[in-house]
């Protein structure tokens, strides 16, 4: 399959409308068989023992059980067997993959989206998420049938069993990021489960560290994941702050691997001064590699001039937290993440980790004795203007006579004092706007005008 023509992966796995393509039972079904072709015949393991096996979890959605379904009986047709996790926050996935020295673990998660959505995201043995390669093969393979031939029979078809600890596993290793000679017990913590993958684990973990918890949205019905919730209506967990006077508010997306905070006067705390926070500490302690924070285009401006500032550095990706991890792995950088709380911490682990984010900032509370209104006065944001629109197709935007008219009348307008980005979504059918400068009147009333061009001319 030449390059441009693949028909599956986006930035982050497979993700569309359940049961219609390419997220149904039938293509699920090729993409395990095409799956475990890959990773126990073309792709070395060093862990591997006896038979091959792969982990499968999964958030809270309804869908879920349709997909998992069809990706066991993929999988266990090209002999390999299946150890089913149940719903696990992403990253306890690509932990329990490591743990049990599996070949691969996948992940069925729309990640933020709503319940009608949903994905399928794969990890190496090693816990890190898939090459570009790798993944180009495991489409090739889903279309070309070429490996429709390879049918194992009798004793030969792989089995499926359910690990029944996994949550238990994932809560020991979380609480693993965490000073033993610490304690939570002074602190109310409110907590928004999105009613996703982590409404078992993140309470179960902060209680074992000793924290008082109001906890919200931790009653997943299979069409409640993120619905006006979670990290992506963070007011929520901002409300419950305020109404119970707890110190500090969590709130996680659909499968955890993100977090955002609150303070203890009930406002956001958002990725960007979570990664200035943690950034500063580990300058400050020599523990951050290179003095070198990653970060995405999409993240304020003040981030670089407040690490400059201390004698560190940011080193900017595109968006998606697959380029944040593969900058970290080049670089072999420790520290990375977006504005949106997706970080990753890469002492503790491999992926962005929405509980493990959050001890961090709560060992720094602390071991400071400030609360979080005064940490995060640490980054001082430029005004940012963000619109995002849904579209009803993709058009390349530079063909867009007035929008492009429109960008480079605003870039001019900043002159350099400024930013503005555009781009399509990579997760959903949308548009995403961002404008970034000084005066924050000005940048609004320029992301009005762009957005309304948008509008007419792509709008959904």
């Amino acid at each position: 399959m030449k390059n441009g023509q693949r028909k599956l992966f986006g930035t982050d796995g497979v993700r569309g409308t359940a049961n219609i393509e390419p997220v149904t039972a039938e293509t699920a079904l090729k993409l395990g068989r095409a799956a475990a072709h890959v990773f126990t015949r073309e792709v070395a393991c060093p862990n591997h023992r006896g038979r091959p096996k792969i982990v499968i979890g999964k958030d809270t959605r309804l869908s879920g059980y349709m997909l998992e379904n069809a990706m066991v009986a993929g999988i266990t047709s090209l002999g390999v067997d299946v150890l089913i996790i149940g719903p696990l926050p992403t990253p306890g996935v690509a932990y329990i993959t490591r743990s049990l020295r599996a070949e691969a673990g996948i992940v069925l998660s729309a990640s933020h989206n709503t319940y009608e959505d949903n994905g399928i995201k794969f990890f190496r043995h090693d816990g890190y998420k898939l090459d570009d390669d790798i993944e180009a093969r495991i489409e090739s393979l889903v279309f070309s049938g070429e490996i429709e031939s390879i049918r194992p029979t009798a004793g030969k078809v792989g089995k499926a069993f359910r690990i029944d600890d996994a949550v238990g596993r994932y809560v020991e290793f979380a609480k693993r990021s965490f000073p033993r000679e610490l304690t939570l017990e002074s602190l109310h913590i409110a907590v928004d489960c999105a009613n996703g993958a982590a409404y078992k684990s993140t309470p179960c973990i902060l209680r074992e560290l000793g924290a008082e918890l109001s906890i919200i949205h931790n009653a997943p019905n299979g069409t409640n994941i993120n619905a006006s919730c979670g990290s992506t209506h963070p007011e929520e967990v901002c409300r419950l702050v305020r109404e119970t006077g707890a110190r500090v508010g969590i709130a996680h997306d659909g499968d955890a691997d993100r977090v955002l905070l609150c303070d203890e006067n009930g406002e956001l705390v958002d990725g960007d001064e979570i990664l200035a926070i943690a950034a500063l500490d580990m300058l400050g302690r020599n523990r951050l590699t290179a003095n070198t924070l990653v970060a995405t285009v999409m993240s304020n401006f003040g981030l670089d001039e407040t690490l400059e500032a201390r004698g560190g550095r940011v080193l900017r990706t595109a968006v998606g937290d697959r380029y944040v991890i593969e900058a970290m792995m080049r670089e072999d950088l420790n520290v990375g993440g977006e504005q949106s709380g997706h970080m990753i911490f890469r002492d503790f682990g491999t992926t962005g980790d929405g509980i493990v984010s959050a001890l961090q900032i709560l060992r720094i509370l602390i071991e400071t004795g400030q609360p979080l209104s005064e940490l995060k006065k640490v980054l001082r944001k430029y005004p940012q203007a963000q619109r995002h629109l849904k579209v009803k197709s993709r058009p390349p935007l530079e063909s867009l006579p007035e929008v492009h008219a429109l960008v480079q009348e605003a870039e001019a307008t900043l002159a350099g004092r400024g930013r503005v980005l555009l781009r399509y979504s990579g997760t959903e059918p949308k548009v995403r706007l961002l404008i970034e400068g000084r005066d924050a009147e000005a940048i609004h009333h320029l992301a009005d005008r762009i957005a309304d061009a948008l509008a007419a001319a792509i709008g959904a």
